[in-house]
C-alpha cells in the first residue's frame, strides 16, 4: 500500500518508459470511460449556469442551483450498495462494476433528454429535477468507475490511469462546454437576437447521445477480477460489511492521522470549486460571446488542463505525489487572483486567454496528483466505498460554500469574490505540509 510517507519515493522508471504507460490497454480504457464521466458534470453545473444566465435567471438563484452538485458530495451514502449489491440479471451478464456503470449511464442519458425538453425561463423546476437525475446518475457512475479503475491496475500505475482518465474527462468537458455552446450557437435562428430555447434543446439532446461511446466501452471491456466477499449472515451482517467495515478499515490503518488526511481531502479543491460556479455567469456579464467562451475557456482551456494532467501524472511518478500536491495547491490559489485582475478589464479576450491558460494548467497538475493520492489511500477490498467517501468529502464543503457564490458576487462584486476564493486556498498549504510529514501508519495488505 502506498502511504502519505512512502508515496514520495519515486519509482525507478526511465522517463520514456514512464510515458509509454499511457498506451497500455488499461490506460486507453480509462480514456474512454473518463469521457463518459466528464460529460455530465458541466451539463448540470457550468454549461447549465451559462444557459440559465442567458435565460435571465439571476446570479443568486444560479448559485443556489449549484447545490445540485451536492449529489457528488453525498455519493458515499449509496456507494456501499454499488460496491456490493448485484443488479438482477445485469450483474450476472456484465459483472459487478460494469453493470452499475451501464445502469448509471442510462440514467444520465434519460436525464439529459428530459432537461432538453424544458425551458428554464418558463418552468425552472422541471429543469432542476432533471438535472438532479443526471447528477445522481453521474455520481453513481463515478462510484463504479473509480472502483473499476483502482481494481484494474496496481498502485504503481494509478497515477498513469489517473492522467488518462483526466484526459478523457477533460475532452468530455470540451465537448460538454465548448461543444454545447457551439451547437447552441449554430442552432439559433439566423437574424434573431436574444435567448432562443430551441437551440439549447438540440444541444442537450446531442449531449445525451454523446454518452454512447462510454456505453460501448463498458460493453466491450472485461470485468476486473472479482474479489471474494464473505457471505452475509443476515441484514445486519451485510450492513456491517458494506457500511461499517470500509470506514473502520481506514480509521484502523491511519488512526488519529485520519483526521488530518480527511481535512486535507475536504479542502484541497476549495478554491477551484467555489470559484467555478460563477465563471460562466462572469463570462456572460463581461460580454463574451458563446463562440469566444467555447474557443477560449472550453477548448483551449481544457487543452491546458490536459497538459497539466499529463505533467502532473509524470511528476507524481518521478518526484512523489505530496510534492506535486503542494505545487498544485499553490498554483490553484494564485490563479484565482488573475481572475480578480481580469474582472477589472471588461471584455479583454487576450487577458482571458492568459488567465485561462494559467488556471487550467494548475488545475490539471493538481487533479492528477490528487486523484493518485486518493487512490493510494484506499483498501482495494472496499475500493468503491472508500474512494466515494474521499471524493465526496472533497466536494461537500466547497459545493456548500459555492451555493452562496452568486449572493456574494451580487453584494461585493466579481473582483472581491475571486480574491476571497484565492484566500480560501491558504489553509490547504498548511494541511499539505503537515500531511506530508506523517509517519507511516500501520499498513494492511490490500
Amino acid at each position: 500500500m502506498l502511504t502519505p510517507q512512502n508515496q514520495d519515493l519515486p519509482p525507478s522508471h526511465p522517463w520514456l518508459a514512464a510515458f509509454k504507460v499511457y498506451l497500455e490497454p488499461a490506460s486507453l480504457r480509462m480514456l474512454s470511460l473518463g469521457f463518459s464521466a466528464g460529460l455530465p458534470l458541466l451539463l448540470v453545473l457550468g454549461t447549465l449556469s451559462f444557459w440559465l444566465r442567458e435565460a435571465g435567471i439571476d446570479r443568486t438563484t444560479i448559485g443556489y442551483l449549484s447545490w445540485v452538485g451536492l449529489a457528488y458530495a453525498f455519493k458515499w451514502v449509496w456507494a456501499p450498495l454499488v460496491d456490493r449489491l448485484p443488479i438482477p440479471w445485469l450483474t450476472r451478464w456484465l459483472g459487478r462494476r460494469r453493470s452499475w456503470l451501464l445502469l448509471s449511464q442510462a440514467a444520465i442519458m434519460l436525464g439529459l433528454v428530459a432537461m432538453s425538453f424544458n425551458d428554464p425561463r418558463v418552468a425552472l423546476q422541471p429543469v432542476v429535477w432533471a438535472a438532479l437525475a443526471v447528477a445522481f446518475g453521474s455520481a453513481t457512475q463515478d462510484i463504479a468507475l473509480d472502483a473499476f479503475r483502482i481494481e484494474s491496475a496496481d498502485a504503481n500505475h494509478q497515477a498513469a490511469l489517473a492522467a488518462t482518465y483526466q484526459t478523457g474527462y477533460r475532452l468530455a468537458m470540451i465537448w460538454a462546454g465548448a461543444g454545447a455552446l457551439w451547437l447552441a450557437a449554430r442552432a439559433e435562428v439566423a437574424g434573431s437576437t436574444g435567448y432562443q430555447p430551441g437551440a439549447w434543446l438540440m444541444a442537450y439532446q446531442i449531449m445525451a447521445a454523446s454518452m454512447l461511446p462510454g456505453v460501448l466501452t463498458v460493453l466491450l471491456s472485461s470485468e476486473p477480477q472479482a474479489r471474494s466477499l464473505p457471505p452475509a449472515k443476515g441484514a445486519l451482517d451485510w450492513l456491517r460489511g458494506a457500511l461499517v467495515e470500509p470506514f473502520a478499515d481506514f480509521l484502523t490503518r491511519y488512526r488519529w492521522h485520519a483526521v488530518l488526511i480527511l481535512a486535507l481531502i475536504a479542502t484541497y479543491r476549495i478554491s477551484d470549486v467555489v470559484m467555478g460556479i460563477m465563471a460562466n455567469p462572469f463570462y456572460v456579464d463581461m460580454g463574451y460571446t458563446k463562440d469566444e467562451v467555447a474557443a477560449v475557456t472550453k477548448v483551449f482551456g481544457v487543452i491546458m488542463t490536459l497538459v497539466g494532467a499529463f505533467v502532473g501524472g509524470v511528476l507524481a511518478m518521478r518526484l512523489g505525489v505530496m510534492r506535486v500536491l503542494m505545487l498544485g495547491a499553490v498554483l490553484s490559489a494564485a490563479s484565482n487572483v488573475l481572475f480578480a485582475v481580469l474582472s477589472t478589464r471588461g471584455h479583454d479576450l487576450n487577458g482571458l486567454i492568459f488567465v485561462i491558460s494559467a488556471d487550467n494548467l494548475s488545475s490539471g497538475i493538481a487533479s492528477a496528483a490528487f486523484i493518485a493520492y486518493l487512490s493510494s489511500l484506499t483498501n482495494v477490498n472496499y475500493s468503491a466505498t472508500q474512494y466515494a467517501l474521499f471524493s465526496s468529502m472533497m466536494l461537500l464543503l466547497p459545493k456548500f460554500l459555492a451555493g452562496y457564490s452568486g449572493r456574494y458576487v451580487d453584494a461585493f462584486g466579481y473582483m472581491n469574490f475571486f480574491v476571497a476564493t484565492a484566500l480560501l486556498g491558504l489553509p490547504v498549504l498548511l494541511l499539505v505540509a503537515l500531511t506530508s510529514r506523517l509517519k507511516q501508519p500501520v499498513a494492511l495488505d490490500k
